[in-house]
């Protein structure tokens, strides 16, 4: 993508070059962010302003005055100086201005020749007597007096710089009045536009909507600045919905949004989150805009970069920056951080790369923001060496780390349990004097915890909790990180040096009352709970949920039904999560009858239930084989609104299968196909079930080939089709099914084995039975009575007793070791004899089987004599040894 971009530096001006990019235009100046600056705040004695407007009067020819929009303001009473005949300078026009006040040496005319360090540097950039008159407004409170030297020869611009350069919205509104009180002034629309920032910038919104009134009273048309000051206004003070309106109003004026409005429309939008809107904004604005306006401002493309990042629209993104390009923009290191960081969230590593290379190309160099974004990429991608080198290299480039570099190292660090790392950054910090954020306080005792460092983290939480700097939130923090690894001792004293600094809010309760659940202290965690009224905290709705999931998991509905009445009681049940964890815990104990109760109870306070309430009560009783009571509570969840999902099908199958219910399970089974996740294996098994009990051979085997086919027919499935053939007497189906079973090691429960065991016992394949139980055995599956039920099966239709048969099944009970190599020398023999009988039949026309079956009988009789010194080992040999002479 972007390495592939073929990046023409000639096309855009180096940095620190001589050559200039091409002309985009500047907005004006009443479009440009206000500058704020530190200077020292202007003193006032006596009564100081009036709120409100409507409290000035303006002169009507030195009789009485009209009443004008504006602050209203009572003349300070300055102290008399007895030298002020001293240090002041004669400007004419009888106006006086101070040298050592104002830091100016004024010539003819009032321009300044010589201003000392007491005035701002960016007002000497205006020259002439500009800096001036704003000393003279910042120091003199009385306009009158501060302007004279200039009042009948204020020009338009230097009124704008003086509006502007007003640090208080108050001030600015005073200047404003004056100028229009003096009659002899034109106000022009530039200057309502600077008002309406300053306003607007001091969230001072009824007085911005008077001065708006008064523009259309006095007939001042708005222009598109105007508009754009006011979208951009409401849209930062955080009024999304007004500031469109305004936008809407300016579109009905027939003014069309120039660059700067357009942008600021746009930054509304991303900041909403309606990335698409922002984007049909621009391409509508584009279509004739860029025509006139020619190529965009590298500000534009910036925040169209970034907008279609935060969309997460990479190759949009790529696209704006390859246009860029093209035209000859020049980007910036905000342009390369941008892309950076959109590439690196699409794991795009390899383009952030190539950025880098391009940054170095076009002499743009990286920022400390660009290093803390490459060092948080790295980190999210697991590559902490990387985002270890760009620490290094930030310092290398001179560069400090900010308060961002280290957090976002640290925490990386402290994931990682990188503890002697992490203690290194921590050192630097402190050589440095900068203080660890309470989070990062947090994430590093987490780290000593999960490192097993429990003292060290100790330690550290002592540092801060000895400075008196941490706050509440970081307190829960520490009590949550003891709480949930099971430190509750620890997360108890955190608690009371909590209590001790008189912190304790409904956070630290709560956190301390999961740590209790987590550590099983249960009868503590209530003990908590009901003493925080006594400490002046009232439980908020995570304290009661927290301790009602706490007591409801752990089986004790009884003990949670009370805090959940409380809850209801004091209004913070919003919803039915409470009801449905005490539910759930009742139908887990089988206490079916008081889960409906509190079902009622919930629906009495008119709680609504939620389709997983629907889904506890149906599967409790879809368990015990209640269909009324399901079925009643499935069309419940109908009734309420709540469309059937995977999860009640599901349910509905399972219950079904139960009791029998073939055509609703059908039904149900249809629905799930249609559904957007399709039928679970177990409801597909549930189908075969119900199909193999009534012989529907058809039917069972088209779902089992459709379960095969897709790879999704398990161990169950082709247990079920074997059991169905088996009943029916098909042996040879069964048999392959039981062949698929061992060749695709689908033989992994006691219950399929005995199916396959079982199987071969009834069809006299009695090699295969002892193959497979041997296998079972040798997999650590340990068999079962119908195991040896099966067993024994075998070995009676080979001839032996039933009470030798009776006795091995007693031997493995006292014994199961021995036991089971008793029954596996039976077994043995048995196959063996069995062999040896074939081949003798057919040498000796069956003289020999009854030879054999004799010899295996003697055989077993010794196994099981129950003499004290029987050796099972020999015992085996013998059989064995019994069995190949009846082969001779």
């Amino acid at each position: 993508m972007l390495a592939k971009l073929q990046l023409d530096t000639t096309c855009f001006p180096i940095l620190g070059s001589t050559r200039t990019s091409p002309s985009t235009g500047f907005p004006s100046l009443e479009k440009l962010e206000l500058i704020t600056r530190d200077r020292k705040h202007r003193v006032l004695n006596g009564g100081g302003f009036k709120k409100g407007f409507g409290e000035i009067r303006r002169p009507n020819n030195g009789n009485g005055g009209s009443v004008v929009h504006g602050v209203g303001l009572k003349k300070r009473g300055f102290g008399k100086n007895p030298d002020e005949e001293k240090g002041l300078e004669d400007v004419g026009n009888g106006g006086f201005v101070e040298r050592k006040e104002l830091g100016v040496e004024l010539g003819g005319n009032g321009v300044v020749k010589k201003v000392q360090t007491t005035c701002s540097t960016k007002w000497l950039s205006y020259g002439g007597c500009i800096p001036a008159m704003l000393m003279a407004v910042e120091e003199v409170e009385d306009l009158d007096e501060a302007l004279k030297p200039w009042e009948e020869r204020l020009s338009n611009k230097e009124r704008s710089i003086i509006l502007k350069e007003q640090k208080s919205w108050m001030r600015a509104l005073e200047i404003f009045e004056w100028f229009k009180r003096k009659g002899c002034y034109e106000v022009h629309v530039i200057h309502y536009n600077i008002v309406l920032r300053i306003l607007g910038k001091a969230k001072k919104w009824r007085h911005l909507r008077s001065v708006w009134d008064e523009m259309n009273v006095e007939r001042i048309e708005p222009i598109n600045s105007t508009y754009g000051t006011l979208i951009d206004v409401y849209s930062k003070g955080g009024f999304e919905k007004e500031a469109l309106v305004w936008l809407q109003r300016m579109t009905k004026q027939g003014m069309k949004p120039d660059e700067v409005t357009m942008v600021i429309v746009l930054q509304l939008y991303k900041k909403a989150g309606e990335y698409r809107k922002a984007e049909e904004f621009f391409d509508k604005w584009s279509e004739s805009a860029l025509h006139s306006h020619g190529s965009l401002s590298t500000h534009t493309y910036n925040t169209l970069i970034d907008t279609h990042g935060k969309a997460g629209r990479l190759k949009e993104a790529s696209e704006i920056f390859a246009l860029m390009l093209r035209e000859g923009i020049a980007p910036t290191t905000v342009t390369f951080n941008t892309m950076i960081h959109i590439c690196g969230n699409h794991g795009q590593l390899s383009e952030v790369d190539s950025l880098m290379q391009k940054m170095e190309e076009v002499r743009c160099p990286p920022d400390t923001r660009t290093y803390n974004i490459l060092i948080s990429l790295h980190a999210r991608h697991d590559n902490i060496d990387m985002a270890t080198n760009y620490f290094a290299k930030m310092k290398e480039a001179c560069l400090e780390p900010d308060p961002v570099s280290y957090r976002t190292l640290l925490y990386a660090y402290s994931v990682r349990h990188m503890v002697s790392k992490a203690e290194e950054l921590v050192s630097e910090m402190d050589e440095r004097g900068l203080e660890i954020d309470e989070f990062t306080q947090s994430a590093l005792t987490r780290m000593y915890i999960e490192a097993g460092l429990l003292e060290k983290s100790w330690v550290w939480f002592m540092r801060f909790h000895l400075s008196g700097k941490m706050g509440s939130d970081c307190y829960a923090a520490n009590i949550d990180a003891y709480g949930e690894r099971g430190h509750v001792l620890e997360a108890e004293k955190v608690f009371s040096c909590c209590q001790e600094v008189k912190k304790l809010s409904v956070l630290e309760f709560n956190v301390m009352i999961k740590a209790y659940g987590v550590g099983k202290h249960y009868s503590r965690a209530c003990q908590l709970f009901d003493s925080m009224e006594s400490h002046g905290v009232i439980p908020d709705r995570c304290s009661y949920s927290s301790l009602i999931q706490i007591l409801a998991s752990s089986d004790m509905p009884h003990a949670a039904m009370p805090y959940l009445k409380n809850m209801h009681e004091s209004g913070l049940v919003l919803d039915c999560i409470p009801y449905c964890a005490v539910i759930s815990s009742f139908t887990k104990l089988g206490q079916l009858e008081t889960a409906e109760e509190v079902y009622k109870q919930m629906v009495g306070f008119n709680v609504q239930p939620d389709v997983i309430v629907f889904g506890v009560l149906i599967n409790a009783f879809a368990e015990v084989g209640s269909v009324k009571e399901a079925l009643s509570y499935a069309d419940a969840m109908k009734k309420a609104g709540f469309p059937g999902n995977t999860v009640i099908y599901n349910t509905l199958i399972k219950l079904y299968t139960k009791v029998g219910l073939l055509k609703e399970a059908e039904e149900t089974y249809k629905l799930l196909q249609s559904s957007e996740d399709g039928p679970s294996i177990y409801a597909s098994n549930c189908m075969i079930d119900l199909y193999s009990e009534r012989c529907m051979v058809k039917p069972a085997e088209k779902l089992f080939d459709s379960l095969k086919s897709k790879g999704d027919a398990n161990e169950f499935t082709f247990a079920m089709m074997l059991c169905m053939y088996k009943g029916m007497g098909r042996f040879e189906e069964a048999i392959q099914i039981a062949k698929q079973m061992r060749e695709l090691r689908l033989l992994t429960d006691v219950l399929s084995y005995n199916n396959v065991i079982g199987l071969y016992a009834t069809y006299g394949r009695f090699k295969e039975v002892v193959g497979t139980f041997k296998e079972m055995t040798r997999t650590g599956i340990q068999p079962d009575e119908c195991t040896f039920k099966s067993l024994g099966l075998v070995l009676v239709k080979s001839g032996l007793s039933k009470q030798a048969v009776g006795k091995l099944e007693v031997s493995v009970k006292k014994d199961a070791h021995s036991g089971l190599q008793a029954w596996m020398s039976a077994l043995s023999a048995v196959v063996r004899v069995n062999e040896t009988s074939y081949r003798s039949m057919k040498l000796n026309r069956g003289t020999g089987l009854s030879n054999c079956v004799c010899m295996v009988s003697s055989c077993m009789t010794l196994v099981q004599t129950g003499d004290q010194n029987f050796d099972r080992s020999k015992t085996h040999m013998t059989c064995c040894s019994i069995g190949e002479l009846a082969c001779v």
